[in-house]
């Protein structure tokens, strides 16, 4: 089964929800990904989650030059990205409770 489209959507939810945490950037969202278990997620997944939530107003995008260099990127959620969070936190909450019943259940609970 090719789980890139549940990917995609848990995932912004998911970076949605680490920028939440206070401002960051790229390498750390990664870090925190990697640290929940998603250790496959690369620069090239990310930053077009990004792209797409900051398109959204979820995010905002400031650059600011790094201690180690080149410019950064630091993330920030923003009013409308904490009703879309809160907005994925339901869905996902309702949409994971209804499959676990038919996924692992046992028959006298469907």
């Amino acid at each position: 089964m090719d789980d890139t489209q549940l990917m995609k959507g848990i995932l912004e939810g998911c970076i949605l929800a680490v920028i939440a945490g206070g401002e960051t950037y790229g390498y750390e969202i990664l870090q925190v990904l990697s640290s929940a278990g998603f250790s496959d997620i690369q620069e090239g997944t990310l930053y077009p989650i990004l792209t797409r939530l900051e398109k959204k107003s979820c995010i905002v995008c400031r650059k600011e030059k790094s201690p180690l260099g080149p410019i950064r990127k630091y993330f920030t959620v923003t009013e409308e990205g904490l009703r879309q969070l809160e907005a994925f936190r339901e869905s996902y909450r309702l949409i994971t409770r209804n499959a676990k019943k038919i996924l692992f259940d046992t028959e006298e609970n469907l």
